[in-house]
């Protein structure tokens, strides 16, 4: 059975520039193995209620601007898993969760760009599931639980998002700046609090890790982590380090 993930997707450079953890991602799917199928809860994918992607064969969308040619000639047009988004949208009713799906969608930068390092055949079929941002960590933790099922089919769960996520802060020209102390604080707070298990303290991040508000002015990317520590079990740290100083990268493996 794989692991549910928590990985940091970065800026959609991270496609095409070299870092560590860009590195770690390539040598990632070949460390997992190939999975039946994938399925991405990414940070921007956001909707009103849980909604899940029913397509044949994913587009590759660019929702980004101001970058080079290069990464919008970037084309990750893995098949879909439209059997799969119904299996899943029927654990989510059974959880109680309205659920929605989507026939046209597409897949963001949020699920492809790791996806294209870590397995870039783009032969595995891919499904994501939006977030509901205004519905907090309780409720991604409550998607996670449900989709957990999928896991036994051999399905990879894929939480995408960042584990630090302010764009003001960032310093663009040094990718690997030095980190701020602000941001090695949070990152050490969530890690703990993460490999200890202490589910509460993190579903009350805002009120309890330093500088919560900072590293995070809203919380759409980090509640992909919600939903791949509901989906799995145990944690355990895969990777740890930044780009452009303020953008944490790490990743995480629940098993």
């Amino acid at each position: 059975m794989f692991p549910a993930l928590f990985l940091s997707h970065g800026s959609p450079m991270m496609a095409l520039t070299d870092s560590p953890a860009r590195d770690f991602l390539r040598g990632l799917g070949r460390e997992l193995g190939k999975p039946s199928a994938i399925l991405v809860a990414s940070a921007h994918w956001e909707t009103r209620i849980p909604a899940l992607n029913k397509v044949e064969r994913n587009t590759t969308i660019h929702d980004f601007y101001g970058f080079p040619p290069e990464l919008f000639a970037m084309r990750y047009d893995a098949p879909g898993a439209p059997a799969l988004a119904d299996k899943a949208a029927g654990l989510l009713r059974d959880a109680g969760l309205e659920t929605g799906i989507d026939p046209e969608r597409g897949l963001d930068h949020g699920a492809w760009v790791p996806l294209t390092l870590m397995y870039p055949a783009a032969d595995i079929p891919v499904l994501q599931v939006g977030i509901q941002s205004q519905l907090g960590p309780d409720h991604h933790l409550r998607l996670g639980q449900a989709l957990a099922p999928l896991r036994e089919d051999n399905v990879l769960v894929v939480g995408s998002g960042s584990f630090t996520h302010n764009l003001r802060l960032l310093r663009r020209d040094a990718v690997d700046g030095p980190q701020p102390p602000d941001v090695v604080a949070f990152a050490d707070w969530f890690d703990v609090a993460i490999t200890e298990g202490r589910t509460q303290d993190l579903l009350e991040y805002r009120s309890r890790a330093p500088y919560a508000e900072r590293q995070h002015p809203t919380d759409e990317h980090l509640l992909p982590l919600y939903v791949a520590m509901g989906a799995g079990g145990a944690a355990h740290r895969l990777h740890a380090s930044a780009m452009y100083s303020a953008l944490r990268m790490d990743a995480y493996s629940f098993a």
